[in-house]
């Protein structure tokens, strides 16, 4: 969190994430190699060259792999939460290995004739038309431009001049991009390839990100229809005090499709927006430390009041009136413009919290 812009730096815990993730990678590529070498004592795909594009092309579909499940996987449980904090780095990482593969691809496969490689790369196979000899080169060009975008966009300047939310969507173009790496796989390397391993692996990614995904989003969407049930007058009953957990939240639906977190510090209930102003990150996930609504995905910090970052940072969430009425928790779905101050719905007198400076 920042009240100005650096540039990249580096402290030691993203300089340890980095070397591992580093390490990682040399190890996978390795291998990979190793393992290619074995099984395939001669012909093309026993080349060194050929053999090190397809291992800088499983690398990248790996960790891009990797950085799909980790959003599901923190909703599931907070012990995955940590994995969240340098995934930007991870992407970053990803494209690096990606532009490996596509510029060793393109010198080894489209350097050699007359025509310029770029050229060479979508002039050498016009079959549009055909399944099993689709230009297969052009899908997996489409996902390296998408990681290059989300890596060119991945610093907090482009953050906050989009905006959280115009920068989201953005980004959850690395779908389509992994879509299109799959097709790219399926239709380039599968094609040669008789070992049944590597279909398989590459099925059992692909089921494992959608799993996670679908299984996620139909829990949220049972809570969603469970809370949905419990809307009086225009305000929303979300239960008991006692069913918001101390220094938590409980989220709720609101009727245009966004949710807001009720939190529930000792004595006080206040509500704000479900969604964190650096990335959209699920606040309602998070807990109040210090007297402070703090973002489980990177620490924002928010007075639950009045949703004003403690100073010297300035960023602002929306608040939510709130009351309790015959032992209910009712939340008015009409959002407060950020910053603005709400009083909290008072359930005792006692164990109150520090306030967040």
């Amino acid at each position: 969190m920042g009240h100005e812009y650096k540039a990249i730096q580096w402290n030691k815990n993203k300089a340890v994430y980095d070397v591992y993730v580093f390490i990682a990678v040399a190890i996978f590529i390795g291998v990979f190699m190793a393992v290619g070498l074995q099984t395939h004592p001669s012909g093309h795909t026993a080349d060194p060259v050929v053999l090190l594009i397809r291992a800088l092309g499983a690398t990248a579909f790996a960790m891009l792999t990797a950085i799909l499940v980790i959003g599901p996987l923190a909703r599931l449980s907070p012990r995955f939460l940590p994995m969240l904090y340098n995934r930007r780095h991870l992407g970053v990482m990803t494209f690096l290995v990606a532009s490996a593969h596509f510029g060793l691809a393109l010198l080894w496969y489209h350097s050699s004739g007359p025509l310029n490689p770029f050229v060479s790369l979508f002039a050498s196979n016009p079959l549009y038309d055909s399944i099993p000899g689709f230009p297969f080169e052009t899908l997996g060009f489409a996902a390296f431009l998408i990681l290059f975008l989300m890596a060119a966009t991945s610093h907090d300047f482009w953050l906050n001049n989009l905006s959280a939310p115009v920068w989201k969507m953005l980004h959850m173009l690395v779908y389509p991009a992994y879509a299109l790496l799959i097709l790219h796989i399926v239709l380039g390397a599968l094609m040669m390839e008789k070992s049944m391993v590597y279909p398989i692996i590459t099925g059992a990614a692909f089921l494992i990100v959608s799993g996670l995904h679908l299984y996620t989003g139909f829990r949220e969407w049972a809570a969603d229809s469970g809370m949905k049930s419990l809307k009086t007058k225009g305000w929303i009953d979300v239960g008991a005090p006692n069913d918001i957990p101390n220094m938590r939240a409980l989220i709720a639906p609101l009727p245009k499709g966004d949710r807001v977190a009720i939190f529930r510090y000792d004595d006080k209930i206040s509500a704000v927006t479900n969604a964190c102003r650096h990335q959209n990150g699920p606040l309602g996930e998070g807990r109040v430390i210090d007297g402070c609504i703090t973002c489980p995905w990177h620490g924002w910090q928010y007075k639950p009041d009045d949703g004003i970052s403690p100073p010297p940072f300035t960023e602002k969430i929306a608040t939510y009136n709130v009351r309790i009425e015959n032992g209910r928790v009712f939340v008015d779905p009409k959002a407060n413009p950020p910053g603005t101050r709400t009083e909290p719905a008072i359930i005792s007198v006692q164990g109150r919290l520090p306030q967040c400076p």
